[in-house]
């Protein structure tokens, strides 16, 4: 067996397909890293061989159950850091748009099997933690050869080399980077076929929230009436019967006595699952604003005298049937009922009415009187495309997320109306721009370069609509809504076995440009270095005006290099330490 391998950074994406051509592997290409404690390293193996193999990963048993192949086995070993700092993982292929297979999944699977020719790359995670002394760590990945019975052979070791500088880095939850994911729960429970809001749901449920706490989320997403995107328009597509249907966290109940129960159990449990990691900066409620309407198919307003397509299911304990609220006073109890809720656990000072995207601005502002009307404690958040509207003073609004487009477009207006908003601002991207995006076929440096975009623009964070919003069978089509959707656009985890959920490079890539932000942050309160940070920021972002991020090529905009924003951030690291 001819094995090859390589080493190469956490943006690198294999393609496998017909527009794949073949390279030679360079072993002298990987670059010293620099990290501090509480922080981490990443490097991929590339392996690729003459003839079909198995790689493994970890210390099982494997056979090839259709024959005899050629068995590879990877180690890596640190010298002064404990087995349980070390991450291994296969990296999984995804078919994207143009029928390629791509790099995205980080399997939690331990084997795989390669066919000879296609490559394999292996994701190398080590984590420093805060007790790991400064210096220079030296891991060793060792490759063991084995066929059928007989003893493994030590064929390859690989060396490479990262310091450890002397400065600790703060935990995901005391990041200042507000990074605000919207959660799909009701997917969850459909992917894994357990009952909604069930022990067996929030058990799931709580494995998601620990990776978003991971990445420094901020933000709880509660729905609280049935379906306010109405399941993202699935109904017009006539070749994929996927199922984006979100469903209200509350429960309500017309009693036998004449009298409206309104049960926020679920949503309770959820909130505090979330508060328990750390996401408790923000509660943004969806389902009571700008709801979206597909009237051709029945998804309409059903609420007299409300111009919101609010849907609202409750039990009739007399009729013994479910039923829809249709009166606005029905409506106002629940709306209140609600408010009470959260002022009673002490959490209203947190929420956030959501409206996405709103398009008549005189619509919106009399939603939201009605809505004040109802109950006066809740305040406003909203996803836009237009900084037009910001000038508005709409009343009882306070965060805003522009769009990335017109928010480049109108920065110096964006810049003005900042000094009015009190709350937070941050920006988004959905299913475009084209680039920077998070999309399979995205570079994954663009993931990276998100954070340091909010950080350029001056502005709180990050929102993007996905986390796990996945059509049908996830693992084998992520596309869906195919081209109004690129492939990725719906989920940066991917559905796992046993409730866990299987990160990705496109998360990790955010990931780092999140602790980026953060190293950033540090340094310019730390040296007063403002201008000299966009001085260094000049080597990786190349547009004269930000507009041009609208208009120009994506090599035109910022730099693909991943080691020049390395250098950057390792200037400061050992600057800070």
């Amino acid at each position: 067996m001819n094995l090859e391998y390589m080493l190469k950074d956490e943006t690198y994406k294999y393609i496998y397909g017909s527009l794949v051509e073949d390279k030679a592997y360079d072993q002298n290409e990987f670059k010293k890293q620099y990290c501090g404690k509480n922080d981490w390293v990443v490097a991929q193996l590339l392996l690729k061989s003459n003839e079909d193999m198995q790689i493994c990963v970890n210390e099982d048993t494997t056979f090839y159950p259709k024959g005899t192949i050629e068995e590879v086995r990877v180690e890596v070993n640190v010298d002064g850091m404990s087995n349980e700092n070390i991450q291994v993982h296969l990296v999984g292929l995804i078919q994207d748009d143009d029928s390629c297979y791509k790099s995205d999944l980080l399997l939690n699977q331990k084997n795989i099997i390669v066919e000879a020719g296609k490559e394999q790359a292996i994701w190398i995670e080590i984590f420093i933690d805060k007790h790991i002394p400064k210096g220079i760590y030296k891991p060793m990945i060792s490759l063991y050869n084995k066929h059928l019975f007989e003893d493994e052979v030590l064929i390859h070791e690989i060396e490479y080399e990262f310091e450890v500088l002397d400065i600790s880095l703060d935990d995901p939850r005391d990041y200042q980077f507000h990074l605000d994911l919207w959660q799909h729960n009701s997917n969850i429970a459909r992917q894994y076929n357990v009952d909604l809001w069930s022990d067996e749901h929030f058990d799931i449920i709580e494995n998601y929230i620990k990776s978003l706490a991971n990445l420094g989320q901020k933000v709880i997403s509660v729905i609280v009436s049935e379906m306010p995107w109405s399941g993202q328009d699935t109904m017009h597509n006539k070749i994929d019967d996927s199922n984006l249907f979100e469903y209200n966290m509350a429960r309500i109940v017309y009693s036998k006595e004449g009298q409206w129960v309104y049960d926020f159990s679920a949503m309770e449990r959820y909130i505090n699952i979330c508060l328990k990691y750390g996401i408790d900066k923000e509660i943004e409620v969806f389902g009571l604003s700008n709801i979206w309407l597909f009237e051709d198919v029945g998804f309409g307003r059903i609420i007299e005298d409300v111009k919101d397509g609010i849907r609202l299911r409750y039990y009739d304990e007399n009729q013994h049937l479910f039923r829809y609220i249709r009166k606005k006073e029905e409506l106002a109890g629940y709306v209140k009922a609600l408010e009470q809720f959260f002022i009673e656990k002490g959490l209203i000072h947190k929420v956030r009415i959501l409206a996405d995207e709103p398009a008549k601005l005189d619509e919106f502002i009399n939603k939201i009187s009605v809505f004040n009307e109802m109950a006066k404690g809740f305040q406003y958040k909203v996803a836009i495309n237009n900084i037009d509207l910001m000038g508005e003073n709409i009343p009882h609004v306070v965060d805003y997320c522009p769009s990335l487009g017109c928010t480049c477009d109108k920065y110096e207006e964006l810049h003005d109306l900042k000094e009015k908003v009190d709350g937070v601002i941050t920006y988004y991207v959905c299913c475009g721009p084209e680039y920077p995006n998070t999309f399979i076929k995205s570079p994954a440096i663009e993931a990276r370069i998100i954070p340091w975009i909010a950080w350029v623009l001056d502005l709180d964070g990050f929102l993007r609509w996905n986390y796990t919003a996945w059509p049908k069978d996830p693992l084998n089509k992520i596309a869906i809504k195919y081209p109004y959707w690129p492939a990725g656009d719906t989920n940066f985890v991917y559905p796992g076995k046993d409730g866990i959920p299987i990160l990705t490079i496109r998360y990790m890539n955010l990931k780092r440009g999140i602790r980026d932000y953060e190293i950033i942050n540090r340094y310019v309160s730390t040296f007063d270095a403002k201008e000299e940070v966009n001085h260094m920021l000049k080597d990786v972002f190349y547009w004269e005006r930000l507009s041009d991020i609208n208009y120009k090529k994506p090599q035109e905009i910022y730099s693909f290099d991943y080691e020049a924003y390395n250098n950057i951030i390792n200037h400061m690291l050992k600057k800070l330490s």
